[in-house]
């Protein structure tokens, strides 16, 4: 089995990720190979990274702070990643940053993927994150899934009509089919 960590990348009220999880999950549980987990980065209030020693430099997880520990320890469990990653203001948000500027060895020589949104379908996000991932030994693979403005598929309650990501779904099983076939090649490489 491939263990995937969905990482929700915003923690403001009323984010759009929230509407998306659910769909998400779904699409995941259909994968018999595949168990998941949901990583909120609300439930990781993680001081602004203020340590003297690069995370690189820290052995065998002993972050100073036990939040951070916390965190490095869900994601050493994991083989890959799909963070959902919305765009603002041309980039992505600084608690999403600063998650994974926190922790090092855990991320390293794992794939990872991005579920984004945004004025240009979270594209440019998406790009920024692929060369933090790069720095952190992370290998982004090709696909992401890139869904329009949460203002173009939201009705006029703010709810998520049924059937308004349906036209995602081929090209969330892409992402799927590549974060697997890379999970599994690194994971065998990982315990060589």
């Amino acid at each position: 089995m491939l263990h995937i960590k969905l990482i929700v990348g915003s923690t403001r009220e009323g984010r759009f990720s929230e509407k998306i999880i659910p769909w998400l999950e779904n699409e995941l549980k259909k994968k018999k190979e595949i168990i998941y987990e949901v990583l909120d980065l609300r439930d990781y209030d993680m001081p602004f990274y203020d340590q003297p020693i690069s995370p690189s430099m820290v052995e065998n997880g002993e972050y100073e702070h036990e939040v951070v520990r916390n965190f490095a320890g869900k994601i050493r469990e994991a083989d890959a990643f799909l963070v959902i990653a919305p765009e603002y203001n041309h980039g992505y948000t600084a608690v999403l940053k600063n998650a994974l500027d926190s922790v090092y060895a855990e991320w390293n020589k794992k794939p990872i993927s991005f579920v984004s949104y945004g004025s240009v379908l979270g594209g440019r996000v998406v790009e920024q994150l692929r060369q933090v991932a790069i720095e952190l030994q992370m290998a982004p693979v090709r696909n992401a899934l890139h869904m329009k403005g949460p203002w173009y598929l939201l009705d006029e309650n703010n709810n998520l009509p049924e059937g308004a990501l349906d036209e995602y779904k081929k090209s969330f099983e892409s992402v799927l089919e590549q974060l697997h076939w890379w999970g599994e090649a690194l994971k065998i490489a990982r315990n060589k």
